[in-house]
Order: structure tokens, then C-alpha cells, then sequence
């Protein structure tokens, strides 16, 4: 009997990778503050899951890049979509242009941080239960 580790573990693999992604987003926000005529974006997380979810649930096999140096595969979990990636409305218009807002940014970030602990902890949860099940336990 084989072990099939996208029952085992859920999505809480897919959830940190594009945690980790949205986290890169924020922190471009963060550090372009400054920058003129910048525009703040985000990922629309629920609706990315969603669709990676679904996709997982339709395709039998599918290959998932980690670094730059892999081989693209089609629909590579480490690739951004474009649909997903948005961008902010600002609270209140600033002189340059700029939509950033460091507080909203900052909070963005906290709470992706939070989400991304939880989805690490199920995910650990997940192996441990696994090495549970495999020792016989």
C-alpha cells in the first residue's frame, strides 16, 4: 500500500508556498514605500488557493518548480498568477502617487505571518501523524 502525501497532508503545503509568496509581495510594498508613482499589490489568497486546490483535485500528476533553475512545468505552483497578484486602493491618495500606506503594509504582513505559522504547524502536524502511522503507533 502506497502512501499518498496530498491526502496526508492537504493543502497546507500549497498554502506556505503562496504564503511565502504573498509575504515577498508585502515586503516589496514595504520597501518601495518611498518610491514614487509606486502601486501597492497583494494576492488574492482564498481565490488562488481555491483555484491551485481545484486544479490539484483535476490533474493526476503535475510538476512543481522550487527554484528558478527548474525545468517549468506547466501550471508550476512557484509561479505568481497574474489574476491573483492585485492592486491596493489606497485609504488616502498621496502627492506622489505612491499607494503604499507602511501601516496597512505592516499589518498585511503580521497576519500573513500568523496564517503562515498555522498552515507550518498542520503541516507538521500532518508528518508527525504520518511517522505515527508508519511506526505503527
Amino acid at each position: 500500500m502506497s502512501i499518498n502525501f496530498e491526502k496526508a497532508v492537504g493543502s497546507a503545503e500549497r498554502a506556505l508556498i503562496y504564503r511565502s509568496q504573498r509575504a515577498e509581495v508585502l515586503s516589496n510594498n514595504i520597501a518601495n514605500a518611498d518610491t514614487p508613482n509606486f502601486k501597492a499589490r497583494d494576492l488574492d489568497f482564498p481565490a488562488l488557493l481555491a483555484s491551485q486546490s481545484k486544479r490539484m483535485t483535476d490533474a493526476q500528476f503535475s510538476l512543481q518548480t522550487t527554484n528558478l533553475k527548474h525545468i517549468a512545468g506547466n501550471g508550476s505552483a512557484a509561479e505568481i498568477d497574474e489574476r491573483a497578484l492585485l492592486y491596493r486602493i489606497p485609504n488616502q491618495p498621496s502627492l506622489d502617487q505612491n499607494t503604499v500606506d507602511q501601516q496597512v503594509e505592516l499589518a498585511k504582513y503580521t497576519e500573513n505571518e500568523i496564517h503562515f505559522e498555522a498552515a507550518f504547524t498542520r503541516l507538521n502536524g500532518s508528518f508527525k501523524g504520518l511517522i505515527k502511522a508508519l511506526r505503527g503507533e
